[in-house]
């Protein structure tokens, strides 16, 4: 399979390591310093495009793809007041779209067990709950893409919370994201419920970028000879 890769960072460089690892060939690399190279007829060098840009570049990144007529893998995150519009020109032209606001298999298991548990927890309301989430400095987006679609998987179980805020909780009935930048940690996760009697806590940490990388790649191998809108749930079969 030839990849086109739109966003050539350090998550960029570990999709390509994966890549090669599984005999495909990454055709095109664009980051800021080539960012002309962008261009329709490049793109359609490529099977299949897989985008880990900036923020202010993924929407347009993506539009450039269906234009060339190249199913896309989109993991970034920061950009996501536009996704809908993205899924109906996906529909509109018969393209091929699959985002995820994580790519790695372990996390995407962490979001079955996150769904479970406040499905329990629902019925408990002695328990609040908290998310907090801890990146590398260099991540420009807060909360992360993958706090936000845990804290909307908890609010949309919970009855008792209704929206989310970033490092606090105004009102009973909002969920705190706690939002940490430090060193080069890859991305951890941990959700507490708290009660006067006892904590339950579930966390994720990620030891790498090559977790992510896997997924997209397998997300590129998924989508290459379809059409249509894909998520993680289409690829990997989860129970909740």
């Amino acid at each position: 399979m030839k990849i086109a890769l739109l966003g050539y960072g350090k998550m960029g460089k570990e999709i390509e390591q994966v890549a090669l690892g599984r005999k495909h060939e990454i055709v095109l690399a664009i980051d800021v310093s080539n960012l002309n190279a962008l261009t329709r007829e490049n793109l359609r060098q490529a099977d299949v495009a897989i985008d880990f840009s900036a923020p202010g570049s993924a929407f347009s990144n993506i539009v450039a793809c269906f234009e060339a007529g190249i199913p896309v893998v989109c993991g970034t995150t920061g950009w996501l007041h536009r996704i809908d519009e993205v899924k109906t020109m996906c529909i509109q032209r018969n393209q091929t779209f699959f985002y995820a606001s994580n790519f790695s298999l372990g996390v995407n298991v962490f979001f079955a067990l996150n769904r479970y548990l406040a499905g329990i927890m629902d019925q408990l309301e002695d328990y609040d709950v908290w998310l907090k989430e801890i990146h590398h400095v260099h991540k420009l987006d807060a909360p992360s893409g993958t706090a936000l679609s845990l804290a909307g998987d908890i609010i949309a179980a919970l009855g008792r919370k209704n929206s989310w805020e970033l490092n606090k909780a105004s009102e009973s009935t909002s969920l705190k994201i706690s939002a940490v930048r430090e060193g080069e940690v890859p991305g951890t996760h941990i959700i507490t419920y708290d009660s006067p009697v006892d904590v339950i806590e579930i966390s994720h940490s990620a030891k790498s970028r090559k977790g992510l990388a896997l997924g997209a790649i397998l997300a590129a191998e998924f989508i290459r000879e379809r059409k249509g809108v894909f998520e993680m749930k289409d690829m990997i079969k989860l129970r909740f």
